[in-house]
């Protein structure tokens, strides 16, 4: 259960001001990491583009070609980098993409966005990544918003996927106070980059004990540009600022799921405060199943940065659970 802590402090340590964020203290330098992160983001990956209606898709690809395809997709205002140290624990088993929306990350901007759009774009990734072409279908594992649009794939074009694993996505009942993606502030540029650190911050906002982390996810969200005053060039975010003012949702979550036409596995941070308590029930309820539903432990909604390590550990337990319940195998007999 979340803390009253967390819903008061959120993500602005003590004595920090308000207008700051949690990598201020560092000034511009890095937070001190741990040797497994710092082997993991460096491991090789490609970077490609593929067309989607008009606009060009970022995506990277770490592995052996020759393996059975993951996709790895951020949430809202994110992109393919908040996976860099989490795709080299996966590259045992899988050949993995990580992909970023348009109008985020690396990504083109669109005039208007929607969600069939956002669905058709992870089609696009995985046939230019040739995951589709392997002989075992590829399984997409998404988090926050980027969990919505894969309920929605997994409704439309579910039987082209080995499974969907959604990351602290809630679908919650219709009578529910109705949660749309936190709003995301855009458009200004700082005048150094040590400005546009202390200012980053996680939406919607929450503690984030591992500052390496943060940094690093945040320096891949900035890029340069020129000063509204015209006094140089400065750093301003790179997604779309004005995204959902012009984005349109075409079925509700609750009727997708319903629809889902592959496996699903369900992970939620155990201190995720997006969460009501009957939500779970209802998600199974809605796919007429029981789904594994797992719970990090000490984990917020961003539970790929709150618990990297036991998020890998249970995804890799899962997805060899899958992969042996539907291999090709012998069970001896006595």
């Amino acid at each position: 259960m979340a803390s009253d802590k967390d819903k008061l402090v959120r993500d602005q340590p003590v004595g920090i001001p308000a207008e700051q964020g949690p990598l201020a203290p560092y000034r511009g330098a890095q937070p001190p990491a741990p040797q497994w992160f710092t082997d993991a983001v460096a491991t090789p990956y490609e970077t490609h583009f593929v067309e989607c209606e008009g606009v060009q898709i970022h995506y990277q690809a770490w592995g052996d070609r020759t393996k059975p395809g993951l996709l790895l997709v951020h949430g809202n205002g994110a992109h393919a980098h908040w996976w860099d140290f989490v795709a080299p624990y996966l590259l045992e088993d899988y050949f993995v993409v990580a992909m970023t929306f348009s109008g985020m990350g690396d990504s083109g901007w669109r005039p208007d966005y929607t969600m069939d759009v956002f669905a058709r774009e992870q089609l696009a990734v995985c046939d230019h990544a040739g995951l589709f072409a392997h002989a075992e279908k590829p399984i997409i594992v998404a988090h926050s918003f980027g969990g919505f649009v894969t309920i929605l794939t997994g409704a439309e074009y579910g039987d082209r996927f080995g499974g969907i694993v959604i990351v602290d996505t809630p679908v919650n009942p219709p009578d529910s106070p109705r949660r749309g993606p936190p709003p995301v502030r855009g458009g200004k540029v700082y005048p150094s980059l040590e400005a546009a650190l202390a200012r980053f911050r996680l939406a919607p906002p929450q503690l984030c004990e591992n500052h390496y982390a943060l940094d690093y996810i945040a320096r891949w969200s900035l890029h340069k540009a020129p000063m509204q005053d015209g006094s140089g060039d400065g750093w301003a975010w790179k997604f779309d600022p004005s995204i959902w003012q012009r984005f349109s949702v075409s079925r509700p979550p609750q009727e997708l799921l319903k629809e889902t036409r592959c496996r699903i596995a369900l992970f939620k941070g155990d201190k995720s405060i997006i969460w009501d308590p009957d939500v779970r029930d209802y998600m199974r309820g809605l796919l007429n199943r029981q789904v594994p539903f797992i719970e990090i432990p000490e984990a917020r909604h961003h539970v790929m940065l709150d618990q990297p390590l036991a998020f890998v550990a249970a995804l890799r337990t899962l997805l060899q659970e899958w992969a042996y319940s539907t291999s090709d195998r012998v069970v001896p007999t006595r």
